[in-house]
């Protein structure tokens, strides 16, 4: 059967939870990561590559909004459900999800697609850095069923005490990405284009694995049990139509997570075009490279708060509210520590992190004056973990939402725009990172500790 998460010791569940899903999201990075790793030692290509996978990025944060929408709001409510035993609901919210999924992914590829060229320079391309963005997107772009499908619907598998298999479902396709990145891009001499075909092969490895365990299909195996044997709700033919009732209810907790990812797109797009005026594509494809830095560094309170979600959502089903109240405060409090070490890592070693994706040496060197700066008081980040996944793990969408698009749309894209022209130049762009980390992440956790966490408390 299924796990309860409504017994045992709660922090113990969490990190049951946490630790395969940091697993699988660190290798679910590596789809990106590599390719920006091998990109930026491609011979002659100099900083200019990754300025272009820099700017094919807020496309794909476009399209992983849209995953967000429906996974993480369809995920919650699927285990808000399971923990008040309703099971019939919670297979229809997951056949409902993968229906969302599949019809948004579709429209998506074909209107990213077609678009891309005046997209691109809308985003901040010139001519040279084009023909590396249009190269790796418009193969990248084909994939975009199988990977909302494939990470969209994995929180579903996580959701019912499959963690170690939720984690084969990205350490399926990264292995596979890792192997197939240097025959393609190096051997094949398909440079960025390769990186694309080999990240849309690994998608698709990974979108089988997902479907196959969810569709209720065993494994064969010579063991006594499949795979699959305590796996009960899955994906059928008869929840597949859409009901729009329940799509809403998903949209609104989705919410919280579209907008995170769309504004993230929106940040990226305003950086983009501000480096290009202040720095010139040098910049933009620093950025990149800080951005790359910045998801392995975010990866572990990411798995922590992800892990937790489940848990916590179960026992708010299953009015356990001194157990959500713990895995509250276990996840808040590691997550600070964590972030602490990671802004020291940044301080001690800045050129070693900036060089796994680059030897261009100019890059090297404006390089380490940039992540400093981005990476400052980087531990304030954890506040907004931990504040965003309590309101989306109990069903709190508008607060969610709020806060989402408080740190984001309404501190980091303006600070960006206006502090260089107060005279920071290049420095202003970065500083509006820990800027928003700080009030953004605050305002966020204080209002979960104050509205949320005391609530449960008295309860």
């Amino acid at each position: 059967m299924t796990k309860n998460f409504a017994e045992g010791k709660v922090w113990k569940n969490i990190v049951s939870q946490s630790i395969p899903l940091m697993l699988a999201q660190l290798v679910q990075l590596l789809y990106n990561v590599v390719d920006r790793i091998y990109i930026g030692h491609l011979p002659g290509a100099n900083s200019m590559a990754l300025t272009g996978i820099g700017l094919a990025f807020p496309l794909a944060t476009i399209i992983a909004a849209f995953t967000n929408l429906f996974g993480t709001g369809g995920a919650p409510l699927f285990s808000i459900a399971r923990g008040a035993g309703q099971e019939k609901r919670a297979e229809k919210i997951l056949g409902n999800t993968f229906s969302l999924l599949l019809g948004s992914s579709l429209v998506l590829m074909m209107l990213c697609f077609l678009l891309r060229r005046p997209v691109l320079y809308l985003f901040g391309a010139s001519d040279a850095s084009y023909v590396y963005a249009d190269a790796y997107l418009k193969i990248y772009l084909l994939g975009t069923p199988f990977a909302m499908l494939s990470t969209g619907l994995n929180g579903f598998i996580n959701a019912q005490g499959f963690p170690k298999t939720g984690m084969m479902t990205t350490l399926l396709g990264a292995v596979l990405n890792l192997i197939l990145d240097p025959i393609f891009i190096f051997s094949l001499h398909m440079g960025v284009g390769g990186a694309a075909l080999a990240t849309i092969l690994s998608q698709i490895a990974s979108c089988i694995w997902v479907l196959h365990f969810l569709s209720g299909i065993h494994f064969r195996s010579r063991s006594r049990h499949s795979l699959k044997t305590e796996n009960q709700l899955r994906i059928k033919k008869a929840n597949l139509g859409v009901d729009w009732k329940l799509a809403s209810e998903i949209s609104a907790l989705g919410m919280a997570g579209f907008i995170m990812q769309g504004t993230n797109a929106l940040v990226q797009i305003v950086c983009n075009a501000t480096l290009k005026i202040y720095g010139g594509d040098l910049y933009v494809g620093i950025m990149t490279v800080i951005n790359s830095i910045r998801e392995i560094l975010s990866l572990p309170v990411s798995g922590l708060t992800s892990g937790a979600q489940p848990v916590l959502g179960y026992n708010y089903g299953a009015k356990r509210t001194e157990r959500v109240c713990q895995g509250i405060r276990f996840m808040s409090v590691i997550g600070i520590l964590y972030t602490l070490l990671a802004w020291l890592a940044v301080i001690l070693c800045p050129r070693l992190l900036l060089s796994v994706f680059t030897e261009d040496a100019a890059m090297l060197e404006a390089g380490v004056r940039a992540i400093r700066i981005y990476f400052f008081g980087f531990f304030f980040m954890s506040f907004q973990f931990s504040g965003q996944a309590s309101f989306t793990a109990l069903g709190y969408s508008r607060q969610a939402i709020f806060f989402s698009l408080l740190r984001k749309a309404v501190i980091v894209a303006p600070l960006t725009i206006f502090l260089p022209r107060l005279g920071l130049g290049v420095d202003g762009i970065f500083l509006a990172e820990p800027i928003s980390n700080a009030i953004g992440g605050l305002a966020c956790f204080l209002t979960m500790y104050f509205t949320l966490y005391r609530g449960l408390r008295k309860g």
